[in-house]
């Protein structure tokens, strides 16, 4: 079982708590250390109801040896049916983790594809170095760090107005569509979406861990309206093993 508070909640290039601060509970299930449910709630500070959306997820890990490993993931995030207009449109996420451990670096390359309506197709890397101190306290505490950079590829929009200026933008969980008589030329590419840098900090005792994550978000579109965001993101989370 888990609860957390964040500044922003991004997600796929996505602010899906509209720039507003957040705060979940989640639990999960763990059977021979491979196949994991979890289910999870999350609030949204201003907003009601104050279940503002949740999701349920089913992972498959799999390691293979000491450098190769791999994770299958499905996840549902339904929102209040209230809120569809305001945050965004229930989806369904599908992806597949490929995980290299170059010893000095942790490599994971996914694929997946964002099922709401119209689908998306997302790439993402994420490049971590693990590290822990010696354990303390009878041997039942220790800290761990895990900083990491993460690359987003996936739909990018160009939208050229009548007078020639050019926004490039995310369209999130909404897929932007050429509306009939608007003058806008909407030209749709795969590319980098975001960059964004993480560093977790855990301290690790017996039963439960006990986590901050400062990170930074660095998107490459040139404007982020509705759906996206950047700078500085905070995330503080506690988790504790039932049994």
């Amino acid at each position: 079982a888990g609860a957390g508070y964040g500044s922003n909640m991004i997600y796929l290039g996505t602010t899906m708590s509209q720039d507003h601060s957040f705060g979940y509970t989640s639990f999960s299930y763990g059977l021979m250390d491979k196949f994991y449910l979890t289910a999870t709630g999350y609030t949204i500070k201003d907003f009601t109801p104050f279940l503002a959306f949740y999701s349920l997820g089913l992972t498959f890990n799999h390691t293979f040896n000491s450098w190769f490993d791999i994770s299958m993931n499905l996840s549902r995030y339904s929102v209040a049916e209230s809120l569809k207009d305001t945050l965004f449109n229930s989806f369904t996420y599908a992806d597949a983790t490929l995980g290299f451990d170059w010893r000095i670096l942790y490599s994971k390359i996914s694929v997946g594809g964002l099922m709401a309506g119209e689908s998306q197709f997302y790439i993402q890397t994420r490049h971590s170095r693990y590290f822990e101190t010696p354990s303390f306290a009878g041997d039942k505490a220790f800290f761990s760090f895990d900083p990491y950079v993460n690359l987003l590829f996936g739909k990018m929009i160009s939208i050229e107005t009548a007078d020639g200026t050019t926004t490039t933008v995310s369209p999130g969980y909404r897929p932007l569509k050429n509306s009939q008589g608007s003058s806008s030329t909407y030209t749709e590419t795969f590319g980098p979406m975001e960059i964004d840098f993480g560093l977790p900090i855990a301290f690790n005792y017996d039963f439960f861990t006990i986590e901050l994550e400062p990170g930074y978000v660095m998107p490459f579109y040139s404007d982020t309206g509705a759906t996206g965001m950047k700078g500085f993101l905070f995330m503080a989370s506690a988790f504790f093993r039932i049994y």
